[in-house]
């Protein structure tokens, strides 16, 4: 086919799992379930950091945001593949996968830099106690949260923007569930250097380096931790990081091994499982690793359960 026509087309078709419709609708009642319980453990998480005066300090914060980022991340793939399942189409056009593409990687480099600043909040409330407050004040959570924001964005932008200069002549068929950039990259027909140093750059610096700064981190708080004379204290101070020290595991060990793999070998169907991981498992388990692992956590919301009923009777007079 003439290269002019083909770069002319439009839409992508994103092959997904399989084609067997069986398959198709028990995956769809799968990932509709990863999804409900995604979204509403992440909101609960939030309702009850807001709602409970206890929780207003700068770890809770960054958690609340964290579980903001895990909404908008799982937002952006699962609901556009659970369309394609129920309505057994795979087209997604060419202004949509951009669009995609540009929110999947906002929100999964905002997870990035938001885990580091919960190592880094962990870093001071361990190894700083008596400056903690100080340290970690408000307009300083608030500085980290804004920064994370914007370089997020602009490291989004770079990746997205390269895109446009590729034209598309071989098959348009991504072999996944949503446009993952080295799949879209495969289908390109002008050299894609430059997209793979842009690819690999942002990696490095919104990936390996605030990896890097989670581990220094908690490199510094295990020495500190062994410090601690009382068995108790060593167990209280790492019972505050095992939560999050799970997540960042979780995340950083599929989602880097899907980019970091990207360029060794060409299995998509390994690219697809590792993100399954990463886009829905760990958003899904980070609200029951946090609440279950965590006694405030459990009795904020307990206590917010508990006064639910309530604000329902007394609305339900007031209208009466």
């Amino acid at each position: 086919m003439d290269r002019a026509n083909q770069t002319g087309i439009r839409n992508f078709l994103l092959l997904g799992f399989t084609e067997d419709p069986d398959l198709q609708a028990l995956l769809f009642g799968l990932f509709l379930s990863v999804y409900l319980v995604t979204f509403t453990g992440s909101l609960l998480i939030i309702l009850v950091v807001v709602s409970d005066s206890h929780l207003h300090t700068p770890m809770y914060f960054f958690l609340s945001n964290l579980s903001f980022t895990d909404i908008c991340f799982t937002s952006t793939t699962i609901p556009k593949m659970l369309l394609n399942l129920q309505t057994h189409s795979k087209v997604i056009t060419y202004a949509g996968c951009l669009t995609q593409e540009f929110f999947f990687i906002v929100f999964g480099c905002l997870e990035n830099l938001l885990l580091t600043v919960m190592a880094y909040d962990r870093f001071v409330a361990i190894c700083h106690p008596l400056h903690y407050m100080v340290i970690m004040n408000p307009q300083l959570c608030g500085l980290l949260t804004l920064g994370s924001w914007c370089i997020s964005v602009m490291g989004s932008l770079f990746e997205t923007l390269t895109l446009l200069r590729l034209s598309f002549c071989r098959s348009m068929n991504i072999t996944h569930f949503f446009c993952e950039l080295p799949e879209v990259l495969k289908l390109a027909c002008k050299n894609t250097l430059i997209n793979n140093i842009a690819l690999y750059f942002v990696t490095i610096v919104l990936g390996v380096f605030p990896l890097s700064g989670i581990l220094f981190s908690y490199s510094q708080i295990f020495s500190s931790v062994l410090r601690i004379s009382s068995a108790r204290g060593k167990y209280k101070a790492f019972s505050t990081c095992g939560s999050h020290l799970s997540v960042v595991s979780l995340f950083y060990g599929t989602g880097l091994g899907v980019y970091l793999s990207s360029v060794a070998t060409s299995s998509s169907r390994t690219s697809l499982v590792a993100s399954v991981m990463y886009t829905m498992v760990t958003p899904m388990l980070n609200p029951f690793i946090y609440s279950l692992r965590n006694k405030d956590m459990k009795g904020a919301l307990v206590r917010l359960l508990s006064r639910a009923p309530s604000l329902n009777d007394r609305a339900f007079i007031a209208l009466s």
